[in-house]
């Protein structure tokens, strides 16, 4: 059996062959071998393949056919060991097969009569691949593992289509880890696609030991707190992503792709989203935005008001926190800063301690901290319950890189409100939005559809419209087709009436 490094070449001139659009994906594997004087071509994606089977079947065909006797392509048929093996002439059914994990053997020069050996592969049907950073309550729970062909197998038995390329590459100068890229032929920008293949291409690194490392190496700002690109370990954003005609890109190694060009919007997307009607989806998303919004401001709005702006309290309001207030030495800048840090210290030990002592360190640690603190008259119990709500809200994102940025950006913003009140808040929010103006991802702006204002793609950003009108894909990815699907209504009928 010949080497694959050269399966490509090997394929003979025909008028037309069936398996052209799968030879442009690096998993796709053409080999050729000589039995009895006839030359066959042994076709498959190895991604998707049971490697057993695939020796057992070459096995079959070196050892069991006899070197003496002239075979046919029908006598090769006969001498395979695996149920259901079926001789075809129909192109589609060829393909078809194909993507669902079989082998296919053909005479060289004779490209549309074949044998289909069916031998999808298991591996990716594991109990112990479930998200755990990415938890839905509805849809599918399947997550990606640290082996590159079980998470590449998870990909190609979704998209069963040879639109689906994948392009392999090595990277790191001492680990020589496999990194893989996928995109839909036919829909993905060229341009991403390539940029994407060039950045790649030009890291000089060590050693890549998971894919966020690459996020960080080809991000287009460096400077920047927020993610440029979309950080998922479910399968199901990823072939959302891949769909809409973004680029995706996983190591060797690690058990989370990276798509791009992502916009800040889609880190408050969530896949449940799309499997609820769309009038929760859209409500669920918004909880996440102002939710987002509330956990960065909220405490520095608080030492605005108690430093600088009592007069905008009202006077209901004013004499509770002037009583929580009155025998805290501190001043609500220092205050806020303690309980920020505090609650940053029992984060940070509560994710790394084992998860049954995590959770009771979190739990029980903030209560206690947290009425001790108020008897020690350190702080408020008002700003408890703001830095509280701050720090859960700061949770609803559903890429955990977002939080972190959420995380870092309120002790700033405090900064700024404890210097110059309700003026420095604005600063902050004014620096803060012509930043996220100038990102860009892979080329393409952080902020859209709302910078560059593109009201078409509007329809999935703030809130999450119904199928009926989300039939297009975004206009900021410039994807070769737009039209996803067609909608249609469902025309029911009423029984009543037909009786």
């Amino acid at each position: 059996m010949n080497s694959p490094a050269s399966d490509n070449q090997q394929m003979s001139s025909t008028s037309h062959d069936p398996l052209d659009p799968c030879r442009r994906s690096d998993d796709f594997i053409i080999s050729t071998m000589t039995v009895s004087g006839l030359a066959l071509e042994v076709c498959y994606y190895k991604t998707l393949v049971d490697s057993h089977l695939l020796e057992v079947a070459i096995h079959s065909l070196q050892e069991r056919i006899p070197s003496n006797e002239e075979v046919k392509l029908h006598d090769v048929l006969l001498h395979i060991p695996i149920e259901e093996t079926s001789l075809t002439d129909q192109d589609e059914e060829m393909v078809k097969s194909l993507l669902q994990g079989s082998l296919l053997i053909r005479q060289c020069g004779q490209a549309h009569e074949a044998i289909l050996v069916p031998m999808p592969s298991k591996e990716g049907i594991r109990s112990d691949n479930d998200t755990e950073n990415e938890f839905s309550v509805i849809g599918p729970k399947v997550g990606f593992v640290e082996a590159l062909p079980v998470n590449l197998h998870l990909i190609r038995t979704q998209l069963r289509t040879p639109n689906l390329i994948i392009k392999e590459m090595t990277l790191g100068s001492l680990s020589q880890s496999q990194v893989a890229i996928l995109y839909m032929d036919g829909i993905a920008q060229p341009e991403n696609v390539s940029r994407m293949e060039d950045r790649l291409k030009g890291i000089d690194f060590d050693a890549v030991l998971d894919t966020s490392q690459l996020d960080q190496l080809i991000a287009d700002n460096s400077l920047t707190p927020f993610p440029l690109f979309t950080t998922t370990e479910r399968r199901d954003r990823v072939i959302y992503a891949l769909i809409t005609g973004q680029v995706a890109v996983i190591s060797e190694g690690s058990p989370s792709f990276i798509t791009g060009p992502s916009t800040l919007f889609d880190f408050f997307v969530s896949p449940e989203d799309y499997y609820l009607p769309w009038a929760l989806g859209s409500f669920f998303r918004l909880i996440r935005i102002f939710g987002v919004i509330f956990s960065l401001f909220a405490s520095a709005l608080y030492v605005a008001l108690m430093t600088f702006h009592y007069e905008v309290i009202p006077k209901e309001l004013l004499g509770k926190l002037i009583s929580s207030r009155q025998n805290v030495p501190f001043p609500p800048f220092v205050e806020a800063i303690f309980l920020e840090t505090t609650i940053e210290f029992l984060r940070e030990a509560g994710a790394r301690l084992p998860n049954r002592i995590g959770q009771t360190l979190g739990i029980v640690g903030g209560i206690i901290l947290g009425q001790a603190a108020v008897e020690a008259a350190l702080t408020s119990n008002v700003l408890i319950i703001i830095v509280s709500l701050s720090a859960l809200a700061s949770f609803v994102t559903p890429i955990y890189k977002m939080s972190n940025a959420i995380r870092f950006l309120r002790f700033p913003i405090i900064i700024l409100a404890a210097i110059w009140g309700a003026f420095g808040i604005a600063i902050g929010l004014c620096f803060l939005l012509v930043h996220l103006s100038r990102l860009k991802s892979l080329g393409s702006p952080y902020m859209a559809p709302f910078y560059p204002m593109r009201f078409r793609d509007l329809k999935d950003s703030l809130i999450r419209a119904s199928y009926q009108q989300t039939d297009k894909r975004p206009s900021y990815l410039r994807p070769l087709s737009f039209i996803r699907y067609k909608p249609g209504r469902v025309h029911q009928t009423n029984q009543l009436d037909e009786e």
